[in-house]
């Protein structure tokens, strides 16, 4: 049983498919200017994750990766909306994140999927839900979504009712 409260919301996913329909449901929820920061180990799901989010979001084509290209964009079939997925692993800190245009990248209407946030945390808006997976057993992950603002409050309230039915 998922624990929560208005602002987190902490369970287990037992398998990568049950990550990715997780990612689904929560994909299904967003809207334009949302933020998703995605924390976790390497190996951790952050990428099957991001997968189920830009499916659930309506990508025209399945996430991979942006770990060498640092940015990739995903269109939604239905309005051309993008959905960008950062990828901070390489960048040394927030003056790298500026320098490859961070900051023009969250001024586009759309979704924002960052991996690695925390190494940018400085410079990101405080209003976002926050994701942390971290590994549990072989094929289990964690999962810690902490909401700061009232969107990202009403979002995890409907990913909740969505994923958990409650």
């Amino acid at each position: 049983m998922p624990i929560h409260d208005d602002r987190m919301l902490d369970f287990v996913s037992n398998s990568a498919t049950q990550t990715k329909r997780l990612g689904v449901r929560l994909g299904e929820l967003l809207q334009p200017g949302d933020l998703m920061c995605l924390e976790g180990d390497l190996g951790a799901g952050k990428t099957c994750l991001a997968r189920g989010i830009s499916r659930g979001w309506g990508a025209s084509r399945s996430a991979t990766s942006p770990t060498f290209t640092l940015v990739n964009e995903y269109r939604r079939t239905s309005d051309s909306l993008p959905l960008f997925h950062v990828d901070c692993y390489r960048l040394r800190g927030p003056r790298d994140a500026l320098e490859i245009g961070l900051d023009d990248v969250l001024d586009q209407p759309g979704v924002v999927m960052i991996e690695w946030p925390e190494r940018i945390a400085d410079i990101l808006p405080s209003e976002r839900l926050w994701i942390t997976l971290r590994w549990s057993a072989t094929t289990k992950r964690g999962f810690y979504l902490a909401a700061s603002g009232q969107r990202y409050q009403e979002l995890l309230a409907d990913f909740r009712r969505s994923a958990f039915g409650g």
